[in-house]
C-alpha cells in the first residue's frame, strides 16, 4: 500500500503518486482508471502519431473516459509530459560500480552516455518535450544517480560531478535530436538517407570554390562525406573529446602541486 507524504513534497500531486507516495486521488470505490493508465496511453499516443497528438482531450477519447476524469490523476498537462518522459525513458540499466571489476569512470560513463542516446534513439517523441525544470520523476532521477555514482572516485566536487552529468547528457540529447530532425526532414520529403548526403555534397560542390570557400573545399576533397565512417562515429568522437577533457581534468587533480 502506498504511504502517506512525510511532508511537503513540493511535487504535485501525481507526481506523488509516481513516487508511491499516494495511492489514488479522492476516496471510494477504487476506479478503473489509473495514472499508470493514462501515461501507457499517452505514451502510445505520442510513439503512434507524435507528441501533436496528445492532449488530455485525446487521451481521455483512446481511455473511453471523460476529459474531466483525467484530471481528478493530473491536473496539467505539462505534468502529464513529465510523467510520459519518466515512462519512456525506463529505469537505467544495472552497472557495476565504479572502480569495481576493472570498470573505471570513463567506461563507466560512456556505458551510461550509449544507453541513454539508445533509448532517445528508440523514442524520439521524448525529444520533442520542453524541457522546463530539472528532474523530479523516479527514472530520471534514477539516471541521474547512476551518471553520478560513474564518477564517484574521480575526486571531483559535486558541482563539477553534477556538471559533467548535464554536459554529457546534452550531447547525447542533441546528438539524437539532430539525427530525429533530419530523418523527420527526409521522410517528409521522401528522400531516402542513402540519397540525401549525396545530393548534399553535390549542392556544396555547386555552390563553393577553392577561392571562396577554400575550407569547404579541403573537406570535399576528403573522405569526410564518403560513409566509410564507422555508423556511430560522430557521436562516438564527440563523447570521447568531452571524457579526454575530464580525464585531464581528474588527473590534474592527483597531481602534486608545485
Amino acid at each position: 500500500m502506498a504511504k502517506e507524504p512525510a511532508g511537503d513534497t513540493g511535487l504535485p500531486a501525481s507526481l506523488e503518486m509516481a513516487w508511491g507516495l499516494r495511492e489514488r486521488p479522492g476516496k471510494g470505490p477504487r476506479p478503473t482508471l489509473t495514472l499508470t493508465r493514462i501515461v501507457d496511453a499517452a505514451v502510445a499516443l505520442a510513439a503512434g502519431e507524435g507528441m501533436d497528438a496528445v492532449s488530455m482531450g485525446r487521451v481521455a477519447k483512446e481511455l473511453g473516459v471523460s476529459t474531466m476524469s483525467l484530471y481528478r490523476y493530473v491536473t496539467a498537462k505539462e505534468e502529464l509530459y513529465i510523467l510520459m518522459a519518466d515512462a519512456g525513458v525506463g529505469p537505467p540499466p544495472e552497472q557495476a560500480p565504479a572502480g569495481g571489476a576493472g570498470r573505471g569512470w570513463r567506461e563507466l560513463l560512456s556505458d551510461w552516455a550509449y544507453a541513454q542516446r539508445a533509448v532517445l534513439m528508440a523514442n524520439t517523441w521524448i525529444l520533442r518535450i520542453p524541457i522546463t525544470a530539472p528532474p523530479v520523476s523516479p527514472n530520471q532521477l534514477a539516471w541521474m544517480e547512476r551518471g553520478l555514482a560513474a564518477l564517484a572516485d574521480t575526486g571531483l566536487d559535486e558541482g563539477e560531478k553534477i556538471s559533467t552529468i548535464i554536459l554529457v547528457g546534452g550531447l547525447v540529447r542533441n546528438e539524437v535530436t539532430m539525427a530525429a530532425d533530419m530523418m523527420d526532414a527526409m521522410t517528409k520529403s521522401g528522400v531516402s538517407p542513402d540519397l540525401a548526403m549525396p545530393r548534399y555534397v553535390r549542392t556544396l560542390r555547386l555552390m563553393t570554390a577553392p577561392d571562396t570557400h577554400p575550407a569547404l573545399t579541403r573537406l570535399l576533397g576528403s573522405d569526410a562525406f564518403s560513409g566509410s565512417e564507422e555508423p556511430d562515429f560522430q557521436f562516438a568522437f564527440g563523447l570521447g573529446r568531452v571524457l579526454d577533457g575530464l580525464a585531464d581534468l581528474i588527473s590534474s587533480r592527483s597531481r602534486p602541486t608545485p
